[in-house]
């Protein structure tokens, strides 16, 4: 029987006038795997400070079983700024003793991509305090991770870890004994890692069983079955009323509820996006060309980060750009935002960017703008416009565009001065957003936003009619919202992945098991730069004409559809959609024979 390690019972904790918990029973038991949720404020952090005693509650009381040793990563780490890396991770082991402990090998490559953190300037001996708080953030998981624990706790673990980072740590949290409590907005994570999920709502904690997409299920039905009885209830009231006023009580049939299964609740659920539909729509808005780079070579200083590109954004196209810190992503965004502002009068290092001439496009960048910090929400976003078209007939007041981004009325009239730093960035996206732009250039959108609010931008982006290009770590987000994913692996060259992330992965790993540096690929081939920009070239002419089929696919299951009873026409709908299937895998084939010379 698993031992309980820590038990919280019937707390509360209070915060000025707020509630933040109000009579919460838990525990945590040996072999736990909880994730925590809940929107931005209502109180996942405090939970998780309760539960390591690092805060005392108002009343009710926490207590650990005895000699428990527990580790905690917190939004602010305790580091001494004048020590080195080396000391605040290995301490004074010498270094034939930690090199031999294949766990602090592990922990170290997971995290810096070396036993010699590149990237640090003076590598383990790197003096703290110079250093960015992401990279503090990493030493301080380092540190905690080496160390033996009972219990680990860990506040946000994947703010400032690219996707290899996130799946490394996964991967290691899955091996360890430990117990783990998680508080996170990384979706993907929550379900490699977790077996039990907390949602901490209105100051009460719900459990379920199960990983993050277990959770989705549960609280939909339990929500359904909330509205239900909600509904039943005012539906008792009405009749009441009606019976008061005729003076005679009526005669219903007692109503039938089911409580549905999972898959029952999902079963009737159109897919998120009809790409078909806002392919159409994006033509419309964008014409054929977006952005077109012919050879296009870009640099950060004396570095070049990608060499000869030649690619092209089209309308409609949803592209997830994932790769290596310092391969140059945000630098592509950057390049072609400044070729867009300047309409095409700015062009990069070498080669050349075309720029579709009705490109409206929104930049969200890392930073968050500072706006004046008397200004509020509401009229924030109306400094932009009061309404905007969705499409297809939808339109959004200022006001309700807010409410779907988690700003109450009353949310509404708070001054940004007063806002956190994930409420500064809903509000940044919403004031892009209002601006009807029909390019969008999200970088790293995901900071600092909880579960609900991500789902509620997703929500918002499966109905957008336009081109978008997404940075991200959060690779729920990128399969949720992209349709096709390429990646900078480090080597100056941008790559499409057919099967997505899993792909980089994969890639990403091969590299560093053969020990070699990226750019040696291309290198050793000892190819002409003429033969790799035609490879290239015929690379976009490839991806380009296999979106044309997928498109061409969907048009004719469609019409198969609709002629289900004309045996005759079905039998030509069927044979051009086999010529086009075969010629999908000729294109398939020689996409790969190209990319792996490339």
């Amino acid at each position: 029987m698993a031992v309980n390690l820590v038990n919280v019972e019937a707390v509360s904790k209070v915060y000025g006038t707020r509630a933040l918990l109000d009579g919460v029973s838990l525990g945590v038991s040996e072999g736990d795997r909880i994730g925590v949720v809940g929107r931005n404020g209502d109180g996942k952090t405090t939970l998780i400070r309760l539960l390591a005693k690092l805060e005392d509650p108002d009343s009710g009381r926490v207590t650990q079983s005895g000699g428990l040793r527990t580790g905690v990563l917190t939004q602010h780490d305790s580091l001494d700024p004048e020590a080195t890396v080396r000391h605040e991770v290995i301490g004074d082991l010498a270094d034939h003793e930690w090199a031999g402990n294949a766990k602090i090998r592990d922990v170290l490559t997971g995290l810096f991509g070396g036993l010699d953190l590149p990237g640090f300037p003076q590598g383990l001996d790197t003096v703290i305090a110079p250093l960015s708080g992401g990279e503090r953030r990493r030493i301080a998981l380092a540190k905690l991770l080496i160390a033996e624990q009972d219990l680990i706790i860990l506040d946000e673990p994947t703010n400032h870890l690219d996707v290899e980072g996130i799946a490394w740590l996964a991967g290691h949290l899955q091996a360890r004994r430990s117990a783990l409590v998680c508080v996170t907005h990384d979706r993907w994570f929550l379900d490699q890692v977790c077996t039990r999920m907390w949602d901490v709502q209105r100051g009460a904690v719900y459990e379920y069983e199960g990983g993050y997409s277990d959770y989705v299920f549960a609280r939909a039905e339990r929500e359904r079955i909330a509205a239900t009885e909600e509904a039943k209830r005012q539906n008792l009231m009405r009749k009441e009323l009606a019976w008061l006023r005729r003076g005679a009580p009526a005669r219903t049939s007692k109503p039938r509820y089911r409580i549905e299964a999972a898959n029952e609740l999902i079963a009737d659920v159109p897919p998120p996006r009809d790409t078909s539909e806002l392919m159409k729509f994006a033509n419309a808005r964008l014409g054929k060309t977006v952005f077109d780079l012919e050879d296009v070579s870009i640099q950060a200083g004396p570095k070049t980060l990608l060499k000869h590109l030649t690619w092209q954004l089209g309308p409609g196209d949803r592209i997830g750009l994932v790769g290596v810190n310092g391969a140059g992503k945000t630098s592509l965004l950057r390049a072609l935002a400044d070729a867009a502002a300047s309409q095409g009068e700015t062009q990069p290092a070498a080669g050349r960017v075309v720029v579709g001439k009705t490109v409206r496009l929104a930049y969200l960048s890392q930073d968050v703008t500072e706006l004046p910090g008397t200004l509020r929400v509401l009229e924030a976003v109306q400094q932009i416009r009061d309404r905007v078209d969705l499409g297809k007939g939808r339109e959004m007041t200022a006001g309700q565009l807010c409410e779907q981004f988690g700003f109450a009325k009353e949310k509404q009239w708070t001054p940004v001065s007063d806002l956190s730093g994930g409420e500064r960035r809903r509000l940044q996206v919403l004031r892009l957003l209002m601006d009807e732009p029909n390019v969008l250039f999200l970088d790293e959108p995901t900071n600092d936003l909880d579960i609900e609010t991500l789902t509620q931008l997703e929500d918002l982006l499966d109905g957008w009619p336009g081109s978008m290009v997404v940075i991200s770590h959060d690779r729920f987000f990128i399969e949720r919202t992209t349709d096709r994913t390429f990646a900078l692996l480090g080597d100056s060259t941008l790559r499409m992945l057919p099967r997505g992330i899993d792909e980089y992965l994969e890639r990403r790993r091969a590299m560093i098991e053969s020990a070699a540096p990226a750019p040696a690929a291309p290198v050793a081939k000892a190819k002409s730069a003429g033969d790799t920009r035609a490879a290239q070239k015929e690379l976009a002419r490839i991806e380009r004409r296999l979106d044309k089929i997928t498109d061409h696919e969907t048009r004719l299951h469609a019409q198969i559809a609709e002629n289900a009873t004309d045996f005759e026409k079905v039998g030509g709908l069927d044979a051009e959609l086999r010529a086009l299937l075969t010629e999908r895998e000729e294109l398939e084939l020689r996409w790969l024979e190209l990319a792996e010379d490339s």
